[in-house]
């Protein structure tokens, strides 16, 4: 089918030779593959930077799931001209499919009609491999979050055991990191301009092989203190970690500290007789529309929101997209994070330095979201990674380039951090300003430290942006958790709360805050859920928005699920270790549950509270009645429950990732999936 119709306002980007015949094409320049349906959107990162591209002048065709049992879909638009840019979609192919349980997934949000199996386990590796089956001589480029989380040595939950860099198994011939604009784009017009893909050694924001002797130099005379700008930071091997969790802490920290494009400096990492080589960090991009635009040496946020976009799924697609119909009339104000929460994969990946975009670029595309044929006057989320964050900056840009802390706002909001909500503000009364618009959501979670230091934000969120319930994460209540989770104290939250439910009430509406909670994190015992569930009672709260951890490759929270160490303090930290314990400690956020009480109860009596279980006051759950043994015993007869085995994991032992990409909370569509 050709992409090319008037129905649309844009030409789509090629998929088909006939595609490419309809534009006058013989050969593309570049070819992205990517693992999610095609979505012309900008929430889809690989059609992001496909986009990018096209806007900067090349050629460029999309290959989106493709059928990877052999190399000849790979085949479909001929070789590129330059390079195959390869990617497993907006999230980890593993985490995409598996849940915290082992279990399928029911859904692909990414695939259209949300079926499942439209993409391989570790898809990065198995396309990469299947485009140099498709044309051995065409070069191989890597990106997206799950290249990106997976550069190094790291911890694979669902195989239980510590991978290799994906470099090595993908067999391409470079990897870009974190939001990948600058770097491909030096890429494709290095190459473009006659250079080989070999002599790419020295892009920020990739990584690639090198070879026994190459690596033996860098061994000899290793960065050793933080003053070595200019030596490189060698990791543990990866024969190390494998052997030795402790070298495992040892090398989360340091690739940790070395994650400031200001101040990061080159990584590499032996495996056998070879090495993975990071350059330092690609550079933020400009906010606005930058300092000089036009200048195609600089990237800027205005100019990737200014690309054009159909902002639908591609014609060929009879059934719904999920991911889709979640993003689609939502707006991206920055991306980037300084939470820097241990579960988190958003600032491994997206960095963090908040890079924004400009009021007058922000509201172009809320023209172009009111100009849809099935936009009704909503804009469903003005926000990103999170929802107030934006135009927020260290008061100085030395200090910035400086800084090796991990976190701008743990274990306090630190001093240099201008936390003006102000900007902010003014966009989100401009938005709901516009004609045609008739309701402004915040459906990114609120960064609520920061927003109880602007009552003035909390009004205009409350009065104007809130459908009834808003979205917040505290994950948990423990101090002991939230430290090891690098988030802040609850009463922080319950300050926020206050301020809401005061800003809805002079509002004149009846509003709620829907708290999102972690159990199974590193720290988290059955004590410590049973203080959560307690307080979960007390406020009379009955969340449904709970997550089980999940490891995620790469976050500090993943090297203490494997190693039983806080990397960052080289300290015991606890973990839950097997599904089981997993499933108990859930049970316990899910107490009012009739279908969680006999986990509860068991997690009750493991912790020593089984004064928690009767139909008193302070109970959490009540005692077993003969209905709900004789209704127990009949399922039990009739299929084993799946996972109530005592398989523990294997520990020597997430993220947000959130994914929390978490670690935690698989990630809604949005800017953190390029």
């Amino acid at each position: 089918m050709a992409s090319i119709s008037p129905r649309y306002a844009h030409p789509f980007l090629p998929v088909t030779r006939a595609d490419m015949q309809a534009r006058g094409w013989e050969q593309c320049d570049i070819i992205i593959v990517s693992g999610d349906a095609y979505v012309d959107h900008p929430a889809f990162g690989p059609v992001l930077i496909a986009r990018f591209l096209e806007g900067r002048g090349f050629k460029v065709g999309l290959i989106p799931q493709p059928d990877w049992h052999s190399a000849e879909p790979f085949k479909a638009l001929g070789p590129p001209r330059l390079f195959f840019g390869v990617a497993a979609g907006n999230l980890d192919s593993m985490l995409n499919r598996l849940t915290a349980q082992k279990k399928n997934r029911s859904e692909d949000q990414y695939s259209p009609g949300g079926r499942t199996n439209c993409r391989p386990d570790r898809a990065s590796i198995v396309y990469a491999q299947r485009c140099r089956e498709a044309f051995p001589d065409v070069p191989v480029v890597l990106g997206g979050i799950e290249a990106s989380l997976r550069r190094i040595a790291h911890f694979d939950y669902w195989s239980e055991k510590v991978r290799r860099s994906i470099l090595f198994d993908a067999k391409a011939d470079l990897l870009v990191f974190g939001m990948g604009e600058r770097p491909i784009w030096e890429i494709a017009d290095r190459l473009n301009r006659g250079e080989r893909i070999e002599d790419l050694t020295d892009i920020r924001g990739t990584a690639r092989l090198i070879n026994d002797a190459a690596m033996k130099a860098l061994e000899a005379d290793p960065a050793k203190r933080a003053a070595d700008r200019d030596k490189v930071v060698v990791l543990p091997s990866y024969e190390e970690v494998v052997a030795d969790t402790r070298a495992f802490a040892v090398m989360s920290r340091d690739f940790q500290l070395e994650t400031n494009p200001g101040n990061a400096r080159a990584i590499a990492q032996r495996h056998g007789n070879r090495a993975i080589y990071m350059n330092p960090p690609a550079r933020p991009l400009e906010d606005g529309a930058g300092q000089k635009p036009g200048d195609t040496s600089t990237v800027a946020m205005d100019e990737l929101y200014d690309l054009k976009f159909n902002r639908v799924p591609h014609p060929m697609y009879k059934e719904p997209i999920p991911a889709y119909e979640t993003v689609k009339h939502s707006v991206v104000l920055m991306r980037g994070c300084f939470g820097g929460c241990t579960f988190c994969s958003i600032t491994e990946h997206e960095g963090r330095v908040i890079q924004s975009r400009s009021a007058q670029s922000v509201l172009r595309e809320v023209r172009e979201v009111r100009r849809m044929g099935d936009f009704r006057g909503t804009i469903t989320d003005l926000g990103g990674p999170t929802a107030n964050m934006y135009k927020l900056k260290c008061k100085s840009e030395d200090i910035e380039s400086r800084c090796r802390k991990l976190s701008c706002v743990h274990p306090g909001v630190c001093e240099n951090l201008q936390t003006d909500h102000g900007p902010l503000i003014s966009l989100m009364k401009q938005v709901r300003e516009e004609p045609g618009i008739k309701h402004v959501f915040i459906a990114s979670g609120v960064r609520y430290d920061l927003a109880e230091r602007s009552p003035e934000y909390v009004k205009e969120l409350a009065a104007h942006h809130v459908g009834g319930q808003l979205s917040v994460a505290p994950e948990h209540v423990s101090p002991r958790v939230l430290e090891k989770m690098k988030k802040p104290g609850i009463e922080s939250f319950e300050r926020f709360q206050n301020m809401f439910a005061c800003a809805s009430e002079d509002a004149g509406k009846e509003q709620y805050d829907i708290a999102y909670f972690i159990s199974g994190h590193p720290g988290s015992t059955l004590e410590d859920m049973v203080m959560l569930a307690q307080w979960l009672k007390e406020k009379g709260k009955r969340p449904r928005q709970v997550q089980d951890f999940i490891p995620t490759p790469m976050s500090v929270a993943t090297a203490m699920y494997y190693t039983g160490l806080d990397p960052l303090k080289m300290e015991p930290v606890y973990t839950a270790k097997g599904l089981r314990e997993k499933r108990l400690q859930k049970a316990l956020l899910l107490y009012w549950n009739p279908e969680h009480w006999p986990l509860a109860r068991e997690a009750l009596r493991l912790a020593g509270r089984e004064d928690l279980i009767g139909r008193g006051p302070n109970a959490l759950v009540p005692p077993e009645s003969a209905a709900e043994a004789a209704r127990l015993r009949r399922a039990a007869s009739a299929e084993p429950e799946e996972g109530l085995a005592t398989n523990a994991w294997p520990r020597p032992v997430q993220p947000r990732p959130s994914g929390r990409n978490n670690a935690g909370r698989t990630p809604r569509p949005g800017p953190r999936g390029r």
